[in-house]
């Protein structure tokens, strides 16, 4: 297992843009959208599969999987991220940890997925790591929700809330990546029913609002309410549009030559059969927290 003091050093703003959600958890629990039910199912890719979420945030993803019927794990780096996803999800089994230094077995989950948090990992430790926890025939999948910025209120909104959201450029780190196979994509639409008090908490839920001081803070916060004054329906909210990106990539077995042809779903260009489907139990991954 790799160990902290093998990551490579990080830029101290990265680090603490990363690091900052916690102190907006309830915020960000209030104020960011969910996932399409047919996103979760796509990225496991299967029925009864062991589930780990790397930096599960307050369990946006986790309640979806569960709901159907996965055996979900969830890490996040941060303590108050995760005490609401402890709350939300209490049965879920949830550890404070990084996607550096994951805590579980060797070629122990099926399916390692990551939501809204892929571009703030060390790609260079951490995806060494995700090979190493997932079995032979299993995948990492990625997953962004993206405001729709074809529409120009939603560009306005954009200028406004910042648009990190939009760079799902980090994905291409599973396309040059070794140890894993081809990279497949796919995007689902949804909406998101807001009005003028979960606007803020979109607002105060970005690392960027985090880190400003309480001046900037003020002055945010009146700007986006003088937005939805101008755009929102008063009383009837706002809907707005997002593109969830979806990625998901095969582990390259390190008992078997690498092949780019693999998919998720078991299969592959020449029609072999797929792994057996785990529903949980003969999973090794029960370590430390993880009872």
């Amino acid at each position: 297992m790799i160990r902290m003091s093998d990551k490579l050093p990080e830029p101290p703003a990265t680090v603490d843009r990363a690091r900052s959600f916690g102190a907006v958890a309830e915020a960000y629990d209030r104020g960011r959208p969910g996932y399409p039910a047919e996103a979760a199912a796509w990225l496991a890719g299967g029925e009864a599969k062991v589930v780990l979420e790397l930096a599960a945030g307050t369990g946006k993803l986790t309640r979806q999987l569960v709901d159907q019927g996965h055996a979900v794990f969830a890490t996040e780096p941060d303590e108050a991220m995760l005490e609401v996803l402890r709350e939300r999800v209490p049965e879920v089994s949830a550890k404070v940890a990084t996607a550096e230094e994951i805590p579980a077995n060797d070629r122990s989950v099926d399916v390692v997925v990551v939501a809204q948090a892929f571009h703030w990992f060390d790609h260079e430790a951490a995806l060494p790591e995700i090979a190493r926890v997932l079995k032979p025939g299993g995948h990492v999948a990625l997953v962004w929700n993206s405001r729709d910025e074809r529409i120009p209120w939603v560009r306005r909104m954009g200028a406004i809330l910042g648009r990190q959201d939009l760079d799902t450029s980090s994905a291409e780190h599973l396309v040059h990546s070794d140890l894993f196979g081809f990279m497949e994509e796919t995007t689902f639409k949804h909406w998101q029913e807001i009005d003028r008090e979960s606007i803020l908490d979109m607002a105060r839920s970005r690392s960027s609002f985090a880190v400003m001081d309480e001046a900037e803070r003020e002055r945010h916060l009146a700007e986006v309410l003088a937005f939805y004054d101008d755009f929102g329906r008063g009383m009837d909210g706002m809907r707005v549009p997002y593109v969830t990106r979806c990625y998901r990539a095969v582990v390259v077995d390190r008992d078997e030559p690498p092949s780019h042809t693999d998919h998720p779903d078991g299969s592959d260009d020449e029609g072999t059969d797929g792994p057996v489907v785990s529903d949980g139990t003969d999973t090794d991954m029960l370590l430390i927290d993880f009872r």
